[in-house]
């Protein structure tokens, strides 16, 4: 079963006051009526989770529905080149709450405990969800006032809404949304009360990935995001977890978000204005200011001067649905000890996305992950309808057969 959005967060933070109940139900017009199917069905959406060798789990993930202003996603459309036309006035009187339902999954890749990723999994649905333009100013100065990196900070993605003759009434684009979103968890976390006199905040000490993909049907009528034709498809991301989009058509898997670690070309150039440092370690791994390896995420309050941002990189496209299989959320614990096309290829025969999900998690742990491994599996309309061949499944056989023998050389020396 997934774990759902509407669970509220324990422990040592304060739940973010949400403004209603969350839902995991998908509805749809029907020729007899309305149709509502749940997110949690194991036929609609698939995940699995394993802790792999680690003492506890920080890795967690959501799903829900969202009710968003179809005007925000006219406005992000409208930023694509060439601008494709969506008339959400077009469906009609009986679909026109469904042109305002997005369907929301999150995967997060928690580290320095769980603190910060079961946060992210239980309330950054509603910051999504409720957060208004008029909020950018004040994020921007709080941001501001973490110093270094942050002390001359413009903005960033949020700079349209600081503008002073910004009509009251104009909508966000998806971008700014999910931009402010993520640096409202940051604040609510890197502000909260300490759990004692003689301790920081949590957050200070400990972070997450978050990694977001939001599914819009441009059908009319609109149409569920497992049988929609015309798919907007959005991903907020920051850290390395890793977002696969795999076609059907051409049976290629191709990612659709970028590792956010020191050493990658476009975090390089972001971090050069610092007074950071990369170190590599004596595993290979590098590792800004020889601790943190991801330099985009949210929490890890002590390095945020030094340019750990929760700025997310957001990209919107319109897809074909009937010409994909599925989209894949994966934690590092996959996605580092697998490709992306031996995922794909992997998941060829799966019945269903939580039969897809297991198996991806299991051939981790067969391969070698000791790392929380997590796999979310979304279907679209051309699941089960993938082209071409199997192309890695000779090396995947070859890597299961080099680690059991690896595993079986272990147990003889024990």
């Amino acid at each position: 079963m997934l774990r759902h959005a509407v669970r509220r967060a324990s422990g040592t933070l304060p739940a973010y006051p949400s403004h209603r109940a969350f839902s995991d139900l998908i509805t749809f017009r029907t020729p007899h009526g309305t149709g509502k199917v749940p997110l949690s069905s194991p036929k609609v959406v698939g995940a699995a989770t394993s802790r792999g060798e680690r003492p506890y789990q920080e890795d967690a993930y959501s799903t829900c529905v969202l009710t968003l202003d179809p005007r925000e996603l006219q406005a992000t459309l409208a930023t694509l080149q060439p601008p494709p036309t969506w008339d959400p006035a077009a469906v009609g009187p009986a679909s026109a709450n469904l042109a305002r339902q997005v369907a929301y999954f999150g995967m997060f890749d928690g580290h320095g405990g769980p603190v910060v990723s079961h946060f992210l999994r239980d309330e950054l649905h509603a910051l999504f969800e409720s957060c208004t333009a008029e909020e950018a100013r004040e994020v921007v100065e709080w941001a501001r006032s973490l110093g270094g990196y942050f002390k001359r900070f413009d903005g960033g993605a949020l700079a349209p809404l600081l503008k002073d003759d910004r009509p009251p009434d104009a909508p966000m684009t998806l971008t700014e949304r999910a931009t402010l979103a993520f640096f409202k968890a940051d604040k609510h976390l890197l502000t909260a009360p300490s759990p004692s006199p003689d301790s920081p905040p949590p957050a200070q000490h400990s972070g997450s990935t978050s990694s977001l993909l939001l599914l819009h049907s441009l059908d009319t009528p609109p149409t569920p995001f497992f049988s929609s034709a015309r798919l907007a498809l959005t991903t907020a991301h920051a850290g390395d977890s890793r977002i696969v989009l795999c076609s059907s058509k051409t049976g290629e898997a191709r990612a659709l978000t970028e590792t956010h670690h020191a050493d990658e070309r476009a975090e390089a150039a972001r971090l050069r204005r610092t007074a950071g440092a990369l170190v590599t370690d004596s595993f290979g791994e590098s590792r800004w200011m020889g601790a943190v390896a991801n330099t985009r995420g949210i929490g890890d309050g002590r390095y945020k001067s030094l340019g750990v941002t929760p700025e997310p990189e957001v990209r919107t496209r319109i897809i074909n649905g009937t010409e994909h299989h599925a989209l894949l959320l994966l934690t590092d614990g996959v996605s580092s000890i697998a490709s992306d096309q031996e995922l794909l290829d992997l998941i060829r025969p799966a019945s269903d996305p939580t039969a897809a999900a297991r198996m991806i998690v299991r051939f981790a742990e067969e391969v070698g992950a000791d790392d929380n491994a997590s796999a979310m599996v979304v279907p679209l309309a051309g699941w089960g309808r993938i082209a071409g061949r199997d192309m890695t499944q000779e090396r995947r056989e070859y890597r299961l057969r080099a680690a059991r023998e690896v595993g079986s050389g272990r147990r003889k020396r024990q």
